[in-house]
């Protein structure tokens, strides 16, 4: 038994590429990162002595896709809320700069109003309202667009999920199915559609193909993919480092809370990865 034979009993036909084809990222290097992160330290909110994200300093231009690779407990996820509206943390201490300049993001209507999304690794407990209709759950994240004078059209709501019901081939009769019926990756695609419907700059993507199939993940992949093309700028976290030599323009490593090493694509294979993924940090 082979993998490639797994995937095709999983979905139905041969995957001949893992990964959309991706044309590395060629940006303007003199142009102001979307987003750069200096000096980026958070206390552990029980705990206050202990740091959980130590001096992280990084950057992602836009149209590039970023990756953090890291083995559990390095900060990764800790990283992306702290920056995500101070969701994680205490004492946290640090700047955050878009396009140069600096911003505030020390509620999550504040980054959201930045122009910044953070899709969890959690969709269940944190991504997803499950009790309440896929389309409710994409427009959660920007009703005023579909509101008139502090009141939601209906109509319209209906109307903007069902475009991103097709165009995110989430596999339900209508937007009125209720989330938590959906298979995981079809919650997944949900969440993305909620927060692309937000129109962000900049996305924190923590391990966005968790628990779904591997012809899910692909599509995901490919959603992820145009973002790029569109010129969001994307981090991207995951466990699996196939994944993130696969997707990703430039990879940064963690361990223990501290930066480890910053690797470009041409230069990342599981081996480097995992070198500086366990680097000993004292």
């Amino acid at each position: 038994t082979t993998e490639d034979r797994i995937i095709r009993g999983m979905v139905g036909r041969d995957l001949d590429h893992r990964f959309p084809e991706r044309t590395p990222y060629e940006g303007d290097p003199g142009a102001h990162p979307a987003l750069e992160i200096r000096d980026w330290t958070v206390h552990h909110p029980i705990d206050q002595q202990r740091k959980v994200v130590d001096n992280v300093s990084i950057h992602v231009r836009r149209g590039e896709i970023v990756g953090i690779a890291g083995l559990m407990g390095a900060g990764r996820t800790e990283l992306a809320m702290s920056v995500f509206g101070r969701s994680y943390g205490r004492d946290i201490s640090g700047t955050v700069l878009k396009d140069g300049r600096e911003i505030g993001t020390k509620t999550v209507p504040d980054a959201v109003a930045h122009g910044i999304a953070y899709v969890t690794e959690d969709r269940k407990q944190y991504g997803l309202n499950l009790i309440d209709t896929i389309g409710r759950n994409i427009t959660l994240s920007a009703l005023d667009k579909v509101a008139r004078r502090g009141i939601v059209d209906e109509h319209e709501e209906t109307r903007v999920a069902e475009s991103y019901r097709r165009g995110m081939n989430i596999k339900a009769p209508t937007v009125f199915e209720q989330a938590g019926r959906l298979s995981g990756g079809n919650q997944q695609k949900v969440v993305l559609s909620k927060w692309i419907f937000a129109g962000p700059d900049i996305l924190l993507l923590d391990e966005p193909t968790r628990g779904i199939d591997v012809g899910a993940k692909y599509e995901i992949y490919t959603v992820i993919d145009q973002l790029a093309a569109q010129g969001k700028a994307v981090v991207f976290i995951s466990s699996e480092l196939p994944e993130l030599l696969g997707m990703c323009d430039r990879l940064y490593t963690m361990a223990a809370g501290r930066l480890t090493g910053e690797i470009p694509r041409a230069d990342a294979t599981q081996e480097v990865l995992m070198r500086h993924m366990t680097r000993n940090t004292r």
